[in-house]
């Protein structure tokens, strides 16, 4: 399947680039394969479409601020992307410049805070990456990082908390889910009151998403892989659902879409 069959004309002037006051203030398409209808809502509007029974799959991942800006010892200003922790302070990141940034080269970040020290170029170009800092690490990163916002978002986010879900519980994305990010504790609770039941996942975002696809056909395309975790209590809530006939909803990609296959 050429690539080119998905290519569609989207307005610069319609990519929303600040968060509304008000997260379930925002469009919610309904689109209804059996009739070919569309509709438009609100988001919070989403509780008219869910049943009492349904189980809402929601992804948990917490985002990182995993952009951080540097210079090398010689002063020349350099990106990285923390993408995923290798194993304690050793990470995957895309960087930026590539070419400027060999095996052996040392960055700093923060006025020293944070230093790193490239240890390998990796499949893709990629980085191994070593950090070496006094302290906590995640604190330094909430002080110094800033969100990986898309390449469409150019304003600044003036709240790091916008940039994820109300649900956001475990460190590790490198991009938050975005599908959620309208969902409201006030909302969530009325969906668990009208009966639809809440499962989570955790699926630490990573590479894919910054990625573009540069091959001429979907086949040849690279995927990268993602760290995923799921409880047993909540593998159980899903296919106990889908064993009952009760729909499976998934909160993924932007859109909410009925899950047919079980959790292993």
């Amino acid at each position: 399947m050429k690539v080119s069959e998905f290519n569609y004309e989207l307005p610069e002037e319609l990519i929303a680039q600040t968060p509304l006051e008000k997260r379930d203030e925002s469009r919610l398409m309904i689109l209804d394969r059996k009739s070919q209808t569309i509709e438009h809502k609100k988001f919070k509007n989403i509780i008219e479409y869910l049943k009492p029974g349904d189980v809402l799959v929601r992804n948990n991942t917490k985002v990182i601020p995993a952009r951080l800006y540097g210079q090398k010892e010689t002063g020349a200003k350099v990106e990285f992307l923390l993408l995923n922790n290798i194993e304690g302070d050793i990470w995957e990141s895309i960087v930026r410049p590539g070419n400027k940034l060999h095996v052996g080269t040392r960055v700093n970040f923060g006025e020293g805070k944070l230093q790193a020290e490239i240890l390998e170029i990796m499949p893709g170009g990629t980085r191994k990456v070593k950090f070496h800092y006094n302290g906590i690490f995640n604190e330094i990163l909430d002080e110094i990082g800033l969100m990986p916002l898309p390449p469409y978002i150019h304003e600044t986010l003036k709240e790091k908390g916008r940039y994820q879900t109300v649900y956001a519980k475990y460190n590790g994305s490198a991009a938050a889910p975005t599908a959620g990010l309208h969902f409201t504790p006030e909302l969530l609770k009325q969906l668990e009151e009208k009966g639809v039941q809440i499962a989570n996942v955790t699926l630490h975002v990573g590479i894919g998403t910054f990625r573009p696809v540069k091959e001429d056909t979907v086949e040849n395309h690279e995927m990268h892989s993602e760290h995923y975790y799921i409880k047993q209590e909540d593998a159980e809530k899903i296919n106990l659902a889908k064993k009952e006939g009760r729909r499976v909803i998934a909160v993924r990609n932007n859109i909410l879409q009925s899950a047919r296959n079980s959790c292993r």
